[in-house]
């Protein structure tokens, strides 16, 4: 069984995320009941939302992290809604980077790999602060989903 952290804000309810979620789950091993019943795929997701201040607003560090924990409500019923089961959502730092190491040092070894969502090249921010390369640091696989 394959615990997943997935890693996304304005993509996280894209259907791009969703299929590879989905493709993820399908990969996953059934799991066996008694006398050998297939019962359902395991694969777990939770899902991540770091926290995106407002441009040019100024704010207060509470606030943000009010609008990333609605974002990550928000994003989980979306995901559901396409087939999708998330264990948890959460918001995290503003980093993207920070919120990922924050997660993992407070679940050491609970994930399998981290699925990170990001928009196309041109318009990604996590993009071009290179949040897929640093992410591999990690140690964990990392799954680039690219959401238009």
């Amino acid at each position: 069984m394959a615990r997943y952290l997935v890693v996304a804000h304005r993509t996280a309810k894209s259907p791009e995320l969703a299929r590879k979620l989905a493709e993820l789950r399908s990969q996953d091993p059934v799991d066996k009941g008694p006398e050998g019943a297939r019962l359902a795929r395991e694969a777990r997701f939770v899902l991540l939302v770091p926290a995106v201040p407002p441009a040019g607003w100024v704010y207060e560090e509470g606030e943000i992290q009010r609008r990333a924990k609605e974002e990550a409500e928000a994003a989980k019923a979306a995901l559901e809604a396409q087939g999708i089961a998330i264990e948890e959502a959460k918001p995290g730092d503003v980093s993207p980077i920070l919120a990922l190491e924050e997660e993992l040092m407070a679940h050491p070894g609970e994930y399998q790999a981290i699925v990170l969502a990001t928009l196309p090249p041109r318009l990604s921010r996590w993009l071009r602060l290179d949040v897929h390369s640093q992410a591999e640091r990690f140690g964990l696989p990392v799954i680039h989903v690219i959401a238009h």
